[in-house]
């Protein structure tokens, strides 16, 4: 915070200081975290957006520690252990100083995991609130649906009880559908977005091959593109001025965009399933290889790094209206561009330059939590399944719907932490080793039926 004052900016970070400007339902991405901009207004302070964002970072970390030792039953230096990377990973240090919705939609998915796993039998009210909790996390990313079916899954595995359950759905439901019916009031369609479309036609447009797709509408032809002409990255299909998107008149992110292009990505996948499998593989895969690359252009990628100078608020225009370098100024009622103090700022890149998670260390961390669900596996893993899952569904969610992003990967890792640190606890340690020696109390005969007859004796025939 000394060294890069007053906050740090990414593209996206201008559209959600447009609705805290003039509210309004955004069709690309939902206003939750908008909200919480036009909450923290009237203080017209970066600073404290960065200071509440950094708080966030700091109670996920507490969540983990305490969700380790009460729960779970680990010793103190085990807990810190699990919750060092939340607290001292350079990339999420640096994520909860960028003006972005990440930080808070994590923060949010850990605060509901943490009700739900704090005691063995959550009551109503404990269901009704993380239900909401979960339905302010759908308003903040959209990623927040799969949170939602896995937090259901986890109740009926853990038989919570149908009373439990429908209290959870409903409070989920509540701000959900209260947001919905504000979209129609504006846009006259029940909805939250009209961008998931787009960003499927986007997972989609670096194999789909029209050839073989039968019956395809003729107003989805614009949408063909031959692989020689192809771009290099799948977002290029929304982002990029030589998107076929832009073939069509109007708006990119319109209601008719987006059902164009979710009706087309739905006949590439199921004309060529096997090819979409690839590209999620490819993508979900990506997130454990052990060095960070640049992607997916320099732009962006440099979006994630401390750097060494200021970089100018852009000048573009915003829909509706009003330059976004004006609407940081307006913001903030001063300038607001990040100015970068020496030698704080050269603190933070000398520290991220070593102290953050690899991609290979993040699939350690995976597969250890895995490991600790299989001692429980007539449980289906206990309580650890809840973060286990939800950290490998956020991990899968965007190579799934849209293209792998470095951002992406960062609200799965404390999530993945817990569950890692879960593996740990004395019920998971008692049960493997009771497996353990179960194993080798079998007869010999059992474990190794070759040496249990004696060299010389005739071998049954087979007929």
């Amino acid at each position: 915070m000394l060294g890069y004052q007053p906050v740090m900016f990414f593209n996206d970070s201008f559209d959600y200081l447009h609705v805290a400007t003039d509210p309004y339902p955004h069709p690309l991405r939902p206003d939750g975290y908008a909200f919480l901009l036009l909450v923290l207004k009237p203080f017209h302070s970066f600073v404290l957006v960065a200071a509440v964002q950094h708080l966030m970072g700091l109670a996920m970390g507490v969540m983990i520690y305490a969700l380790l030792r009460r729960r779970f039953r680990l010793p103190g230096w085990g807990a810190a252990l699990a919750a060092a990377p939340v607290l001292l990973d350079a990339y999420q240090l640096q994520l909860e100083h960028l003006v972005l919705s990440d930080t808070m939609f994590t923060f949010l998915v850990m605060s509901a995991v943490t009700l739900l796993l704090w005691r063995d039998r959550p009551s109503w009210k404990i269901a009704a609130a993380v239900g909401l909790i979960v339905g302010l996390a759908w308003l903040t990313r959209s990623v927040g649906m799969p949170v939602l079916l896995g937090v259901l899954v986890y109740m009926l595995i853990r038989r919570s009880g149908w009373k439990i359950m429908a209290a959870t759905l409903a409070a989920c439901m509540l701000p959900v559908l209260a947001y919905m019916g504000w979209y129609k009031a504006d846009s006259d369609k029940f909805a939250i977005t009209e961008s998931n479309g787009i960003f499927l036609y986007a997972r989609v447009y670096k194999f789909a091959d029209c050839h073989q797709m039968k019956d395809l509408p003729v107003s989805e032809y614009p949408l063909c593109t031959e692989p020689a002409n192809r771009l290099p990255n799948s977002q290029d299909g929304i982002w990029n001025a030589q998107s076929p998107l832009n073939r069509y008149t109007g708006t990119r992110f319109s209601p008719e965009n987006n059902a164009l292009g979710n009706d087309f990505a739905k006949r590439a996948i199921l004309a060529q399933p096997l090819d979409y499998l690839q590209v999620v593989a490819h993508d979900f895969f990506r997130v454990f290889r052990w060095e960070r690359t640049v992607f997916p252009d320099p732009a962006t990628y440099t979006q994630y790094e401390f750097e060494n100078k200021s970089r100018p608020l852009p000048e573009w225009h915003m829909p509706g209206g009003g330059i976004a370098s004006a609407e940081a100024r307006a913001y903030e009622r001063g300038e607001a561009r990040t100015q970068v103090v020496e030698p704080f700022a050269g603190a933070a890149r000398g520290y991220q330059d070593v102290f953050y998670l690899r991609g290979t260390m993040i699939g350690l961390i995976l597969l250890t939590g895995l490991a600790g669900l299989v001692p429980l596996w007539r449980r289906f893993g206990g309580e650890a399944l809840l973060p286990w899952t939800l950290a490998t569904g956020l991990l899968l969610a965007p190579a799934a719907t849209a293209e792998f992003d470095y951002r992406y990967v960062l609200p799965a890792i404390p999530l993945a932490a817990l569950a890692a640190g879960a593996a740990f606890r004395p019920e998971a340690r008692t049960t493997a080793v009771a497996w353990t020696l179960r194993l080798r109390a079998l007869p010999k005969t059992l474990r190794d039926p070759d040496k249990a007859a004696p060299p010389d004796a005739p071998k049954t025939p087979v007929a």
